[in-house]
């Protein structure tokens, strides 16, 4: 997995690559909780996103727990297929502010 974490249209944009598995996830969780920690609102671009699983999704999950506690917007943008299936079994597409681009969800957060 690769990242790529930029402040963008005032919020802060973190952009993954690859697979966010049990080897990766717990990384991931450390990006997204610092990028929470910046008290803005939270982009996460999961285009590159080729897998995604359950300790993945744990981590997009409590992400956006602290969002929230913090009164934060948290929204996923440009989610891959691969992604959005795993997110829609879930049903957490229910759950999470989806949109179609960053430019898009930074006219929504």
């Amino acid at each position: 997995m690769n990242h790529n974490v930029r402040d963008e249209g005032g919020a802060v944009v973190v952009a993954f690559e690859g697979d966010i598995d049990l080897e990766s996830s717990r990384n991931a969780r450390q990006i997204l909780l610092d990028a929470v920690g910046q008290k803005k609102a939270v982009l996460v671009d999961l285009a590159g996103v080729n897998y995604i699983d359950s300790s993945g999704v744990a981590s997009l999950v409590e992400a956006l727990q602290n969002a929230k506690k913090g009164k934060q917007a948290l929204a996923l943008v440009s989610v891959s297929e691969a992604a959005l299936r795993v997110l829609q079994l879930a049903r957490l597409d229910k759950i999470f502010p989806i949109h179609a681009s960053v430019e898009e969800g930074l006219g929504k957060v």
